[in-house]
């Protein structure tokens, strides 16, 4: 028989970095965990409630601790822990894990990013650094809740279950002082530079819509130097056809007295089918 040991996390706020932030939980939580004693004597297996035994902690030779790398500009820049805004604008990232002894447990690279040896090493050298750090935070933080447990007091999380809500900041509270806060509002008002009476009009540009200030200059309507030589050709090309056009009217009325033709003036060279009127048949009148 074994022990059946599962672990869940659970996000109260998350600001970037949340794998190496849940892998320093996940291992304290188990360094901190303790199961019932058990004995076992021929088939006969014995399970020991607190009160008759204490638990016994688990059997954790190592703790790998995550350290993330943020990359910008290709890998130009390095960050350590990113906050969550820079999560967002970063090319990729760089998670080592690694114990105290300075052996890498695992290595996961994300985002559009390819990075050389170099990089990698020195990823490494710091990822051994930040790891002996943390790790000797985490060994001091339980060497305390258990100092502080044996005298029969509360630490950490246990110290905020009876008041049923958990708190990331303490800060003790401070008197404010509220004596002449009329006359130093007045004082700082009397200081300050008096507000620009300038009042923006509003700027119509066609019926039922308003304009307050200048705004942003829109460039959704400029066109690029190419597509101004398209349009400048189209224009020139319009105004030749306009004047063919007119020059054909012209001469049209000129020649009506002398010649008569049934044919049609071709105007342009346009591509549109003749349009034809179907009008509906008349139907046959009924006889008897």
């Amino acid at each position: 028989q074994v022990w059946q040991i599962r672990l869940d996390l659970h996000l109260l706020n998350h600001d970037g970095n949340i794998i190496d932030a849940a892998s320093i939980a996940g291992i304290v939580a188990l360094c901190h965990f303790r199961r019932p004693d058990v004995s076992v004597q021929g088939e006969e297996v014995t399970v020991y409630t607190p009160e008759e035994r204490d638990p016994v902690p688990l059997s954790i030779h190592h703790m790998p601790i995550c350290v993330s790398f943020a990359f910008f500009q290709q890998g130009t820049y390095l960050l350590v822990d990113p906050s969550e805004r820079e999560e967002r604008v970063m090319d990729g990232v760089l998670v080592i894990a690694m114990n105290k002894h300075r052996e890498i447990c695992t290595m996961q690279s994300s985002g559009g990013i390819m990075l050389i040896k170099d990089q990698v090493l020195r990823c490494s050298k710091i990822t051994a650094v930040k790891v002996a750090e943390i790790t000797e935070l985490i060994q001091k933080a339980l060497e305390n809740d258990q100092k502080v447990r044996k005298e029969g007091g509360k630490f950490g999380f246990a110290e905020s279950i009876p008041n049923q809500k958990i708190t990331a900041f303490k800060m003790d509270s401070a008197a404010v002082d509220t004596n002449n806060v009329e006359e130093q509002a007045e004082e700082i008002i009397t200081k300050a530079d008096p507000p620009s009476e300038v009042v923006a009009k509003p700027i119509l540009h066609t019926p039922g819509t308003a304009q307050i200030g200048e705004g942003i200059e829109n460039s959704w309507g400029d066109l690029e130097e190419s597509d101004r030589e398209e349009a400048a050709e189209e224009e020139g090309e319009s105004e030749a056809a306009a004047f063919e056009c007119q020059k054909m009217e012209t001469e049209d009325t000129s020649t009506v007295g002398e010649t008569k033709t049934d044919e049609p003036i071709v105007v342009s060279d346009s591509e549109e089918e003749e349009v034809v009127i179907l009008e509906p048949q008349e139907l046959p009148k009924k006889t008897r």
